[in-house]
């Protein structure tokens, strides 16, 4: 039985999206690991939690729930929790649409914050340059070539969702994947 699956991508890719979808479909807590990675603020995302203040509240958050999702990457701080995971989903989109994604999200949620002139202008370019960087990127950074060594490494199923496909495919295509692996338990 499928029942503790991590969700990893891209920022932009719709890990988050997914994750909480099929955690509706599917009944399983949800969980996001932006929670666990950084601390509260306003506007959020400004300080990181240290290590092993991450790894404590999500363990607590895991152990606590037979049937979860977990979205986002935890590449590097988060390996511990490899053992836990029945099957690990990978999400890629092409860079323009993920980063189209990503700037309007952002200008939903600040606004003309991140214009110009907005107090969140440096900090909104930066965001969108790093995360511009993803599939050409070395193993220093959130990269595809991270994120590949690191599903090559896993004990566990993986499965891989690229391209641009709608939400509900994705659900689909989890859902039969998840339905598959139970029947040949």
């Amino acid at each position: 039985m499928i029942s503790r699956i991590h969700i990893l991508g891209a920022s932009g890719s719709g890990t988050t999206t997914l994750g909480r979808a099929l955690s509706e479909n599917l009944n399983y807590s949800h969980f996001d690991t932006d929670y666990y990675f950084w601390k509260p603020t306003t506007p959020p995302f400004q300080e990181k939690r240290i290590l092993e203040e991450r790894q404590e509240i999500l363990e607590k958050d895991l152990v606590r729930h037979k049937r979860w999702i977990l979205s986002g990457s935890l590449c590097g701080w988060g390996d511990i929790f490899i053992p836990y995971f029945d099957l690990v989903i990978f999400l890629w989109l092409p860079k323009e649409l993920r980063i189209n994604r990503l700037i309007e999200r952002e200008k939903g949620r600040y606004r003309e914050k991140i214009e110009l002139d907005g107090d969140l202008y440096e900090q909104h370019k930066e965001f969108i340059e790093w995360a511009s960087q993803y599939d050409e990127g070395d193993l220093n950074i959130r990269s595809r070539k991270l994120h590949e060594k690191w599903l090559n490494e896993l004990p566990c199923k993986v499965l891989m969702l690229e391209g641009s496909l709608e939400l509900e495919d994705k659900i689909n295509r989890v859902l039969k994947f998840i339905e598959t692996e139970t029947n040949h338990d």
